[in-house]
């Protein structure tokens, strides 16, 4: 309790956006985003988990651009029609047609109308005109010869619903399929229009049995539900596919399916599923809001979808299918051509054909395969809410920012899966956006009022020490301060030492001002290259900067960041003198030395000063191969410790030596280059200069001379290799001393 007290304010942030996303769940304030994100995520999870293959019992008749170009433009005439009817069930044998258009007006493309006047008006005295008339009346009353097709078979035909200020309607209503004392007073919110455009009485009561093909749009314009039923004057219409399942599974009753009423109150509005009633049997079709359902897309489609085989209508009139290649099937009449305006934008395409949805959900209905946005999905986007919320806002605060971040994702990880779980096992299709957008965004402000809040800490702490801890330090301190201290410790380190050459005599012609411009121009240049490389300046001593690798911060690789860094300092100083010659200005040199190990670094000093350093032989030892660099006529120098831990580079040997202060002899080094750049030629060198040495502290001088003067002759200008020439030639005059072990001593700094 203690700890929650301390952090009752960060606990407040974290709340925020709880606070923030339940009006939107609730329904109080809808925040567009979140339904939109909502919708993206159900569309993914659609496309991911179709099953992507052909049901072999729905067929779709086309009206292609291919039947228009054949048959000519819509609207075809009725006398086509009934063809295309008497070929399916004659000589095809199909089990269902369902006809995804509307057939609103009566057809008088055979002139049947007009031959009517005139054997009433110019040609009535023609009793031969009139009687021909009669003869042909049968053959030339188009709506009559389509309905003779429909009659006494499995058709269902397709009508429309319409919301316009006038109500308007056209044709005739089937019956409907349910009336409104079956909600028993229940004030069920249903898909309601106030007009429709039905098909001619003729046509519908030959096929009495008709469904509406409204789609539901989103508010994004795309199509992913369809209402299965419809009121209209408090009377209740059933969708086209719904006809076409009831037909096919012999015509049940439509009732209403209620939640239970001991958990739900009379007065709530949803309705739990439709139940389809044949004597003892019962079929459950569950809905969501407006008794829709989602349309359980199986494709991407259209006729290369691969969900449903299309064929068009041109080689059904033409007679191009064997017989019975359809026998058993249902058949779906639409059209997938631009011009007839029936393509709509879905989860799975952005021209995808009205009647391909239609078979869609019927093949859905048929396996039983529909999900469901259910009427408790509201509760259970708030319990998930506040759940998440709660766990959030009482755990963030009292943990560590690599922990918050676990808590974080695992919150994420049970809200995503959770709600998979339940679309993938049970079809069920609930919100989970507002939970997910709730806890990155709790997270992210947790962190934040976190970060804010405790700078003030590290700000106090960068006081602290600013004045004797070097800024580069109190950076890493302030990230994690419980993770370093400034006691003193021993740890394997690398070491630099960088100094100017030729600065005495650049301060001898050089005017205060202009040395001190060019000194910190240097600085910065070689300090930037230090830090780029994670290395701690230690102090500027003149015209000589010492730096240290491994401390504060462990780094495994410190010798080889060391080494890189020196390197790149001496490349840098080579650039900066092609600048100064092309300006006439005092060119500078550098030696570095270079030394990895066992030192003691910490705050060392007074009471007056202080600051973080290193210090032991291993430190006396890189600053003495510092002054090496000169003698050798290299601008670095390493020892064999840093060689050894830094096997990425290519190593020239220098020598072996004593310096002021050790008593053993150490190996000195020079890198070359990355080992992976090191070209053919130099490694050639390196072989020989090996032997060289070999010999030189075999005392072979004429073996010396013969490896010498190939190298001279490979690289003539290398001041190394005149040194070693003339060490050769004082040697040779001396007796060989078998004591000798090819050290050089220096007694100087």
């Amino acid at each position: 309790m203690s700890l929650l007290s301390r952090h009752w304010s960060r606990i407040a942030v974290t709340l925020i956006p709880l606070a923030l996303a339940l009006p939107h769940t609730l329904g109080l304030m809808p925040i567009g985003v979140l339904q939109r994100l909502d919708n993206i995520i159900y569309d993914a999870r659609l496309r991911w988990t179709m099953p992507r293959t052909l049901d072999e019992r729905i067929v779709i008749i086309d009206i292609d651009e291919k039947s228009l170009a054949e048959v000519g433009r819509w609207p075809w005439g009725r006398n086509r029609l009934a063809e295309l009817v008497d070929e399916l069930f004659e000589r095809q044998k199909v089990a269902l047609a369902g006809f995804d258009v509307v057939f609103a007006e009566p057809d008088e493309s055979s002139g049947l109308k007009q031959l009517r006047r005139l054997a009433q008006a110019e040609l009535k005295d023609q009793a031969g005109f009139t009687d021909r008339l009669n003869q042909l009346q049968a053959t030339l009353d188009y709506d009559s010869v389509f309905a003779r097709s429909l009659r006494q078979r499995p058709v269902v035909l397709g009508y429309y619903f319409t919301s316009d200020r006038d109500g308007r309607t056209s044709g005739l209503l089937p019956e409907p399929v349910m009336q409104k004392d079956s909600l028993r007073g229940r004030p069920v919110k249903v898909t309601s229009w106030n007009g429709y455009g039905a098909n001619i009485e003729q046509l519908a009561r030959a096929a009495p049995i008709s469904g509406f093909f409204n789609p539901i749009v989103d508010g994004d314009g795309v199509l992913r539900s369809v209402p299965l039923l419809a009121e209209y004057g408090d009377r209740y219409y059933e969708s086209l596919t719904l006809a076409m399942f009831r037909m096919l599974v012999g015509m049940p009753t439509v009732e209403p399916a209620f939640p239970q009423e001991r958990f739900i109150s009379r007065n709530y509005q949803g309705l739990e599923a439709i139940r389809l009633r044949l004597g003892q049997k019962t079929l459950t079709v569950p809905v969501a809001e407006g008794v829709t359902t989602l349309v359980p897309f199986r494709g991407p489609g259209g006729v290369g979808g691969g969900s449903f085989k299309f064929i068009s209508a041109a080689d059904v009139l033409a007679g191009r299918l064997a017989p019975g290649q359809l026998r058993g099937k249902i058949v779906l009449v639409g059209t997938t051509a631009p011009g007839l305006l029936d393509l709509r934008v879905t989860p799975v395409g952005q021209a995808y054909a009205g009647v391909e949805t239609h078979a869609n959900l019927l093949s859905g209905l048929l396996d039983d395969r529909l999900a469901v946005k259910p009427d408790y999905a509201l509760g259970y986007d708030v319990a998930v809410l506040v759940l998440a919320g709660l766990v959030l806002a009482f755990a963030l605060p009292l943990l560590s920012a690599s922990r918050a971040v676990m808590v974080s994702l695992t919150v994420i990880a049970v809200v995503a899966g959770l709600n998979s779980w339940l679309y993938l096992g049970a079809g069920l299709v609930l919100p989970v956006a507002a939970a997910l957008v709730m806890t990155l965004t709790a997270f992210a402000l947790n962190m934040s009022y976190g970060y804010f809040v405790e700078s003030r800490g590290k700000r106090e702490l960068a006081n602290l020490f600013g004045t004797y801890v070097p800024p580069e330090l109190v950076d890493e301190m302030v990230k994690d301060p419980d993770s370093y201290s400034m006691t003193a410790r021993s740890k394997e380190l690398t070491v630099m030492f960088c100094d100017m050459r030729g600065f005495t005599t650049m301060s001898e012609k050089m005017e205060p001002i202009e040395l001190q411009a060019l000194l910190n121009s240097v600085f910065n240049r070689l300090t930037d290259l230090i830090r780029s490389n994670l290395g701690t300046i230690d102090k500027y001593m003149g015209d000589c900067v010492m730096a240290f690798w491994g401390a504060p911060v462990d780094l495994a690789n410190h010798a080889h960041l060391a080494v890189k860094t020196a390197m790149e300092m001496a490349g840098a100083v080579r650039k900066l003198n092609e600048e100064h010659r092309s300006r006439g200005a005092l060119e500078i040199g550098i030696g570095i030395g270079l030394n990895t190990g066992t030192m003691c670094v910490g705050d060392m000093g007074s009471e007056v000063r202080r600051s973080y350093t290193v210090i032991g032989d291993a430190v006396n030892l890189g600053s003495r191969l510092e002054g090496l660099s000169k003698v050798y006529g290299v601008d670095i120098v390493a020892s064999a410790t840093t060689r050894k831990v830094a096997p990425e580079f290519a190593w020239q040997e220098l020598d072996r030596v004593r310096v002021k202060g050790r008593k053993e002899s150490v190996a000195i080094f020079w890198p070359v280059a990355p080992a992976d750049r090191l070209e053919p030629a130099t490694l050639n060198e390196l072989k020989i200069w090996a032997g060289f040495l070999k010999a030189y502290r075999g005392q072979d001088w004429e073996q010396c001379d013969v490896l010498m003067l190939n190298l001279q002759r490979l690289n003539p200008k290398k001041y190394l290799y005149e040194l070693y020439s003339e060490r050769v030639a004082s040697l040779r005059l001396l007796p060989l001393d078998p004591g000798w072990d090819g050290a050089t001593n220096f007694e100087t700094k």
